[in-house]
């Protein structure tokens, strides 16, 4: 099954599901024998440390610019593996959860539009 995975991952795919994440990522802990070692605390923990590193590199930036213009190639790939890395101890997290992490999300942006309605004149 990794194979697939591994096939996926050597082409640039245009979208992926957080289901296709999360298979993945189920596979590739089983795989290793890791999955003893992923309850929610521990799963948590990692996911703290690694939005740690994600902070690191904008620490001492100041305000940055949308689309990082000013950012090397290098900058810019070590912000998307530690994005990554963000993402994919969150989609484990709710999985170990038994979540639906995109339907929670789409609840939560209905509720958000609720709590906080249009205000037309907010924005002019």
């Amino acid at each position: 099954m990794m194979e697939k995975y591994n096939h996926e991952c050597s082409r640039k795919v245009k979208d992926v599901s957080l289901q296709d994440l999360r298979d993945m990522l189920a596979e590739f802990a089983r795989a290793r024998g890791w999955e003893q070692y992923h309850s929610p605390r521990n799963l948590l923990l990692a996911l703290v440390g690694e939005v740690g590193e994600l902070s690191e590199i904008f620490q001492w930036k100041g305000e940055v610019a949308k689309g990082l213009p000013n950012w090397t190639s290098d900058d810019k790939e070590h912000l998307e593996e530690e994005l990554s890395d963000v993402l994919l101890y969150l989609v484990q997290l709710a999985d170990v959860c038994g979540l639906d992490l995109g339907q929670a999300a789409l609840t939560k942006i209905v509720k958000n539009a609720q709590k906080y309605p249009v205000n037309p004149t907010s924005h002019a």
